[in-house]
C-alpha cells in the first residue's frame, strides 16, 4: 500500500475516533477542533467547464437561457462520437447532471470568473509550450511519453488537481479531515491527495508529488491550501486546455456553504504561462455514493492499446491501405 493511502486510512480512523461533530452555523458540523467539518462524500459532477464556450458573453444565465444552454449542449457532446463510442458514450452511461452549475442560485457558464470572459489568459510562451506538450505526448512509439493519466499515474481531465476540476464521468470525492491533515480521496484513477495543516513550509523543490506539495490553513470558516512544487509529468490536464507548469502556485479555498454544498475556489499564479493570475470557482454538492474502484493501474489496457493501434495504422499505411 502507498505512503498516501496509509496517511488517508489514518485519517478517517482519527476521524471515527473523533466521536460526533458539533452543529456549524450554516446547517454543517464541526470537527473536534471547532472548524466546519468538510468531510464526507462530494460531486462536482456538472455541464459546467472550466472556460466559457465561445459565442457565450455572460457568467450567469436565466432559468430559460440555462435550460436551452444544457440541451445544445449536451447534442453537441453526443455528436463527438468515434469509432469506439467517444465521448458521446460517455454521456450515455454516466449521469452528468443534465445542467449548468448553479452558485449563489446562478447557472453559471464557466468556472474562470476572472478574467470576465471565462477563458485562461495564456501569454504567447505558454500556449506554445502547451501546444508542444500536447504534440510530445501524442507520440505513440514509447509509452513512457503518454499522459500521467494513459499510465494510470493520475487522474486525467485534471480531477486529481489541483485545481480540480469536474470531468464528463467519476466525479466523486471523499474527504476526510482531522486536526492535522485534510485527505481527498477521488473515484477517478485512486488517487488520495493530503493536505498538511500542521506544516510549516513546503517541500524541498527537488520533492514534486504528482498533486504538488499542499500545505494547509484555516482562516474563520474556509480552509486555505496553497500548492507549490509541482510535478512536470501532470503540467499538461488533457484532454482539457489547461497547462500548470511546475513553478506555478495555486491557492484553493474550501468554504461550506449549507448542509449540502461546498463551495470551492481556486486562484493560479503561473507568470511563465499567464498574463495574469486568474481565478475561478467550482460547486461540490453532498453526494450519496458510493465511491467505486476505478482499477486503474500499470497492467492496465490503454497502453499497450495505444500503442498496439499505432502500429496498426502504420502497417496499413505501408500497405496502401
Amino acid at each position: 500500500m502507498r505512503k498516501p493511502e496509509l496517511r488517508f486510512l489514518a485519517a478517517a480512523l482519527a476521524m471515527l475516533l473523533a466521536g460526533p461533530a458539533a452543529a456549524a452555523g450554516n446547517g454543517a458540523s464541526r470537527d473536534a477542533s471547532g472548524h466546519p467539518d468538510l468531510g464526507g462524500l462530494w460531486s462536482s459532477t456538472s455541464l459546467t467547464e472550466l472556460q466559457r464556450p465561445d459565442g457565450v458573453t455572460s457568467l450567469t444565465l436565466s432559468d430559460a437561457e440555462a435550460a436551452d444552454y444544457a440541451r445544445r449542449h449536451l447534442a453537441e457532446i453526443h455528436k463527438e462520437r468515434d469509432a469506439v463510442g467517444g465521448r458521446g458514450s460517455e454521456v450515455d452511461f454516466w449521469d452528468l447532471g443534465g445542467q449548468l452549475a448553479r452558485i449563489e442560485g446562478k447557472a453559471r457558464t464557466s468556472w474562470i470568473v476572472d478574467p470576465a470572459d471565462g477563458k485562461l489568459p495564456y501569454t504567447a510562451q505558454g500556449r506554445a509550450i502547451r501546444a508542444r506538450e500536447a504534440a510530445a505526448h501524442g507520440d505513440s512509439d514509447n509509452p513512457e511519453t503518454r499522459t500521467a493519466s494513459e499510465q494510470c499515474l493520475v487522474a486525467g481531465w485534471a480531477a486529481a488537481g489541483p485545481p480540480m476540476l469536474n470531468s464528463p464521468y467519476g466525479n466523486e470525492y471523499q474527504i476526510v479531515q482531522t486536526r492535522d491533515a485534510v485527505a481527498i480521496s477521488m473515484e477517478t484513477v485512486h488517487d488520495v491527495r493530503v493536505i498538511r495543516l500542521d506544516a510549516k513550509s513546503h517541500l524541498p523543490a527537488n520533492v514534486r508529488p504528482w498533486m504538488g506539495d499542499s500545505i494547509g490553513h484555516w482562516e474563520g470558516k474556509t480552509l486555505v491550501v496553497e500548492t507549490t512544487n509541482f510535478n512536470p509529468g501532470d503540467a499538461l490536464k488533457l484532454p482539457t486546455d489547461l497547462y500548470v507548469s511546475k513553478d506555478a502556485r495555486v491557492v484553493e479555498r474550501f468554504s461550506r456553504t449549507g448542509p449540502t454544498t461546498l463551495l470551492y475556489e481556486f486562484t493560479v499564479e503561473d507568470p511563465a504561462t499567464f498574463t495574469r493570475p486568474w481565478r475561478a470557482q467550482m460547486l461540490f454538492t453532498a453526494s450519496k455514493g458510493p465511491i467505486y474502484e476505478y482499477a486503474c493501474h500499470e497492467g492496465n489496457y490503454s497502453l499497450p492499446g495505444i500503442l498496439a493501434g499505432a502500429r496498426h495504422e502504420e502497417a496499413n499505411a505501408r500497405a496502401g491501405k
